[in-house]
């Protein structure tokens, strides 16, 4: 595991590690929260006539869990009920089989499941943990705004299952060139 303190030492340990290691991938992961609480947002409508969303605010919620790589748009997603380090063994075991067997540098935040000495972490992975409250460094959040935006703004669901399909249909339609072009690094691109 490896503790970046800045953007710019980001990227230049990022160089280094893809250069030492020509043949890895560099993922970048994150959790997207989704569930019942209404995303409402601007839409078209008539000239004088207001607009109505319909929406029941509810709490239910799952997490997706997704790693994808802005060099190839290659994605791995996963949906699961809560974001502790038992969830993420599970995610990291699921990588590992999507990688099969090639190696990864995945990098994401300093949530506590993501450093705990409970999480396992398979042998061709190693974390490169961002610097602490820095979100615009990980494309994956822009993930999370294309999801939102074209699955659930301004759409009424009644159970937590069809926010799930409509979320799930969403990211099989994300095509590699699409995410390759949504989760672009611009600062990895240097």
């Amino acid at each position: 595991m490896r503790l970046i303190a800045n953007p710019k030492r980001l990227l230049k340990k990022l160089l280094a590690l893809v250069k030492d290691r020509p043949d890895a991938a560099v993922f970048f992961f994150d959790e997207g929260r989704f569930g019942l609480m209404p995303v409402v947002g601007r839409r078209w409508g008539l000239k004088g006539v207001r607009s109505v969303s319909t929406v029941r605010p509810g709490y239910e919620s799952f997490y997706v869990y997704s790693a994808v790589c802005p060099a190839t748009g290659e994605s791995v997603s996963l949906f699961l009920p809560w974001v502790n380090t038992e969830m993420m063994n599970i995610f990291l075991e699921n990588l590992n089989v999507a990688l099969a067997g090639r190696f990864c540098f995945l990098v994401l935040d300093q949530a506590g499941w993501h450093n705990s000495k409970g999480l396992q972490v398979p042998p061709n992975i190693e974390l490169v943990f961002l610097p602490p409250y820095s979100p615009e460094l990980n494309p994956v959040e822009k993930l999370w705004q294309w999801l939102k935006r074209h699955s659930l703004r301004n759409r009424f669901y009644q159970e937590l299952e069809h926010v799930m399909d409509a979320v799930q249909v969403c990211i099989q339609e994300a095509t590699a060139p699409f995410l390759k072009s949504l989760c672009r690094c611009n600062y990895l691109l240097r």
